[in-house]
């Protein structure tokens, strides 16, 4: 779902593949009426977010289909294991953590973690992290360090 801001580039997106899928159909050459509409929108797209009012960056910031860090951990990393707890008191579901491996070298990962819908959401506090949160990430830090693994964050 777009923001309002962001209307004016789904519109143009829908008459490139509008124009795409009738070239496809009617076996016509529409490249370069294709090729202008891209141009229009990477201009369209680059003015539009150069210029974003603060509450705008704060709607883009909070909108449902940006991606997680469980989303970035499942497409970018391999064999991820999480590790649970701060070892002082409890698990924050706010911070996911733990070991994996980005382009075959083995770092250790941390992130906040908001849900996909309501249940979720309350389950992980909305992503803002409790004490033991913090204390979580600072045991990854300092399980980065004592392996001389890099350590990776999402905020």
């Amino acid at each position: 779902m777009a923001l309002e801001f962001e209307r004016p580039l789904v519109e143009l997106e829908e008459r490139i593949r509008a124009l795409e899928a009738t070239a496809a159909k009617e076996g016509l050459d529409l490249s370069e009426e294709i090729a202008l509409l891209k141009q229009k929108f990477d201009r369209l797209q680059t003015e539009i977010y150069e210029n974003l009012t603060p509450w705008q960056r704060v709607q883009l910031a909070r909108a449902p289909g940006r991606p997680t860090t469980l989303d970035v951990l499942d497409g970018a990393f391999e064999d991820f294991v999480e590790l649970k707890g701060d070892r002082a008191f409890a698990d924050d579901p706010a911070i996911v953590a733990g070991l994996a491996r980005f382009r075959g070298l083995e770092v250790v990962v941390a992130g906040q973690q908001k849900g996909k819908n309501t249940k979720e959401n309350i389950r992980r506090n909305f992503g803002m992290p409790h004490p033991e949160g913090y204390r979580k990430a600072m045991r990854m830090m300092d399980l980065a360090d004592r392996t001389g693994r890099p350590f990776i964050t999402f905020i």
